[in-house]
């Protein structure tokens, strides 16, 4: 309970600025949930009678058909070539699986006892359908259809776009031009400032290669498209089919009713310089990384129950079809898949690794599971996993005591006037009566329970219970309540420390301040005992990986076995990051109502990667998924603004956050650094069949399983996983010497010479070959690197290969590795 106190006490404001946040992600497999990387726990929900499946058959999907089938031609091509969808190679062969699907179904089943939700043909090919089906001869697999749940600015300057990216392709009004960016999410909110096509730029010309479609609202019956949203559809079969969707709530159509994916899309591509405007107040311009980029709404999660992995294979499926460049995916599971040998052949990431093949650089969220280890939910190497970073954005408020101490706390709103000192009263002692039930008055959420009189004038004082964590109570409505009593401002005082809660300022119009340290609640209520005074005024140094951020290692299985897969690959901005806002969306409390939100997860971080890949694919358009990741890894940075190496946010005990050294398990490659990955110099790239083999070489791995669900067969040689040339080099179990190999290929316009250093702690011996070379423009080197265990330590050691060339090109490998006794 907070006491009374009544003594004079003043507000201060810092001046905010805006950031951009990142937003959801999360799946799960069999009969589990989705869970959305938004910083939300979500609960599960049985499907009851309402059974959907997705089954893959026999047959090679169009992006992997080569041709064999008596009377139809070949359809798969080069990852660098344009497919086609509207060919009648691809229509009939399209066709002629569909038919496919139909005849095993009615083979199987009796008419009116089965409903088919979609045909794969795609990137896989089978089918979801709303009914129980048995393996048989013409079946790869069966797996039933779960749920799933969002994984729930001033970054642009953070990270160094308007002077050091955007003006190497002409601008801003430039920066991702003709370049699709396909988001995989809670829908978009059309009208939004931050997607017209009248804020200061250009009107956007038809792009012919893009074959995707644009839904009409049902109300309106107006096109959801503007040429800057070039593509909207929404994707609810299955969720129709489990009973789980309501029309009057979801909205059958891509409007955003959560505003999840309007938030998202904005991060990535939303328009440059748009204000954010609440309360009367500007909080800064906002602007996505790709402000030019066009943007393809694929709607797959609702409002209240999220929703089903069917539905999300059937968006990726389309996107793929239509022609995105860069797919944004803030979804993934929540735990590793139990239908399948590996983590890596789970349905959901072997239709992302046909995408992959088809050209489409694929970005997805990490998870919310930090600070704790091997908790990521996205898997694949084949796939950007974006960890989230603590950029050097701070809403610090403090308020100053009558006694001139100063209290910190956290706060987005104007200070009080003046100079003037204002009393302090307590929601405990002006309440109108004593026999409330209901509702806690001292969360301040109710005016009818507090005494005007008492309150107008005066500054009041509420207790954060519970109900703020389980969302029955806002900041947002303190507010309300002080505005609505008269008072000249509210305190918002932790005094119980709620282990994992995370504390953001909300912006409001009435001066208020969050105090969540619970030591200073206590010398705010007995501020007589005074303590050390602190400047506040200095900020951390960033980025800081974030507490929630999902941490590794990568798991390669359901039993939690370590991969060797660097996971995540990369750190971006996801820590209070201000976008764009559904009106109509409920999905933050402190936001009903409003046009702009700034929450926090790595749903906000992954929007942030792919906007960049946008302005990396428009530079470099015959650039594969392979060569964009690689680009932005080897030019990541290991060190803070301050020159010193990342920290991360880490609990030393149980309620007690501190910073730690971060390691490649908590940024993968470091800190996204954009100018540097549009010239980096050299790049590491990876095939389709690269990534097969990596497959195949997974210990205990059945290969009949790797040739159903990908339609490819493993060859006889025999490899290891870390021989997979991705930009990282990680063996989870090393046990005497191993050599793994590196190509390295010269993308700049210019021969250069590299010389080349390691580092490694002495418990391991790292060693190359050559330790210098001279790379031709275009050409490619092998790069040998050789591991020793010198002593067993049963810890990971972390290390890096450095690459400095002389034309100021600087590659770098991270490299990870735990030693064992033979």
């Amino acid at each position: 309970m907070v006491h009374s106190s009544a003594f004079p006490l003043q507000l201060e404001s810092s001046e905010p600025k805006v950031d951009y946040y990142l937003s959801c992600l999360g799946m799960k497999m069999k009969a589990t949930e989705f869970l959305c990387l938004h910083l939300i726990f979500l609960w599960h929900l049985a499907f009851g009678a309402h059974d959907v499946y997705i089954v893959a058959i026999e047959g090679e999907p169009v992006v992997n058909y080569n041709g064999g089938v008596e009377g139809f031609t070949a359809t798969a091509v080069d990852p660098l070539e344009e497919m086609d969808i509207t060919s009648e190679a691809v229509t009939s062969y399209a066709l002629h699986l569909e038919r496919k699907h139909d005849e095993l179904l009615d083979s199987l089943l009796e008419v009116g006892t089965y409903k088919k939700l979609y045909s794969y043909h795609h990137l896989i090919n089978g089918f979801a359908v709303h009914i129980g089906l048995e393996e048989g001869s013409w079946v790869k697999y069966v797996e039933k259809d779960m749920k799933v749940r969002k994984l729930t600015t001033h970054t642009p300057q953070f990270l160094g776009l308007p002077t050091g990216v955007w003006p190497t392709g002409g601008g801003f009004d430039r920066a991702g031009e003709d370049i699709v960016i396909g988001l995989v999410d809670s829908g978009i909110y059309p009208k939004h400032p931050s997607f017209s096509t009248n804020h200061n730029t250009e009107s956007y010309e038809p792009l012919p290669r893009y074959k995707g479609k644009c839904e009409v609202d049902p109300g309106t019956r107006k096109s959801f498209c503007n040429g800057k949203i070039i593509g909207a559809q929404h994707f609810a079969k299955a969720a129709i089919a489990a009973g789980a969707f309501n029309p009057a709530i979801d909205f059958a159509s891509p409007l955003d009713g959560d505003g999840h994916g309007s938030h998202t899309a904005a991060i990535a591509a939303g328009n440059n310089g748009v204000p954010v405007r609440m309360h009367g107040h500007e909080f800064g311009k906002a602007s996505g990384m790709a402000p030019r980029a066009r943007i393809a709404v694929y709607k797959v999660l609702y409002r209240l129950f999220g929703g089903y992995v069917s539905d999300v294979v059937a968006a990726i499926d389309q996107a793929v079809r239509d022609g995105v460049d860069v797919l944004n995916l803030s979804v993934g599971p929540n735990s590793p898949p139990t239908a399948t040998r590996t983590t890596f052949l789970n349905p959901f990431d072997a239709a992302l690794l046909s995408a992959v093949k088809a050209g489409v650089f694929v970005v997805q969220a990490a998870g919310n599971g930090g600070p704790f280890p091997k908790t990521l939910v996205s898997f694949s190497p084949w796939i950007m996993t974006v960890a989230a970073a603590v950029d050097d954005r701070r809403y610090k408020n403090h308020l100053t005591l009558g006694n001139g101490q100063i209290l910190p706390g956290l706060g987005l709103s104007p200070a009080t006037h003046g100079n003037k000192s204002f009393n302090l009263v307590s929601a405990s002692d002006v309440l109108l009566g004593s026999s409330v039930v209901k509702y806690n008055p001292l969360d301040c959420q109710k005016p009818e329970l507090l005494n005007k009189k008492l309150v107008e004038g005066n500054i009041l004082l509420c207790g954060y219970s519970f109900n703020f964590i389980s969302g029955t109570a806002s900041i947002s409505k303190v507010s309300d309540t002080a505005k609505s009593l008269g008072a000249a401002g509210f305190i918002v005082a932790v005094e119980n420390n709620y282990p994992g809660t995370k504390f953001d300022p909300v912006p409001v119009s009435v001066p208020g301040i969050l105090i969540t340290d619970v030591s200073k609640t206590k010398e705010l209520i007995d501020y007589y005992n005074c303590s050390t005074k602190r400047d506040w005024a200095g900020r951390p140094v960033s980025p800081q990986v974030a507490l929630f951020s999902s941490r590794g290692p990568g798991v390669k299985d359901f039993s939690f076995q370590d991969a060797d897969v660097l996971k995540p690959d990369i750190l971006a901005p996801g820590n209070l990051i201000w976008a764009a806002w559904a009106p109509n969306g409920t999905d933050e409390a402190n936001y009903v109502g409003e046009g702009f939100a700034m929450i926090s997860g790595t749903s906000m971080a992954a929007p942030h990667i792919a906007g960049i890949a946008a302005l990396i694919k428009q530079k470099n358009p015959k650039w594969s998924p392979a060569a964009i990741k690689s680009a932005l890894m080897t030019t990541a940075t290991m060190l803070d603004k301050g020159g010193r190496p990342i920290r991360a946010q880490q609990y030393a005990g149980e309620e007690i956050m501190t910073l730690v050294r971060a390691t490649p398990f908590d940024y993968g490659s470091g800190a996204v650094n954009p100018k540097a990955a549009l010239d980096p110099g050299l790049i590491l790239d990876a095939a389709h069949e690269d990534y097969i083999s990596f497959l195949c070489s997974i210990p205990g791995i059945d290969h009949h399983e790797i040739s159903n669900i990908t339609g490819s067969s493993c060859n006889t040689t025999k490899t290891h996983t870390s021989d997979l040339n991705t930009p990282s080099i990680t063996i989870s179990h090393l046990e005497g010497t191993q050599t793994v190999k590196r190509m390295l290929t010269n993308v700049a316009d210019e021969i250069e010479t590299y010389t080349i250093t390691t580092r490694m702690p002495p418990e391991i011996a790292l060693e190359v070959s050559p330790q210098a070379m001279t790379v031709l423009s275009g050409a490619s080197r092998e790069l040998t690197v050789t591991l020793t265990v010198r002593s067993v330590t049963g810890t990971y050691n972390f290390g890096e290969i450095l690459m400095k060339g002389d034309r100021g090109h600087r590659v770098r490998i991270p490299v990870v590795a735990m030693g064992f006794n033979r």
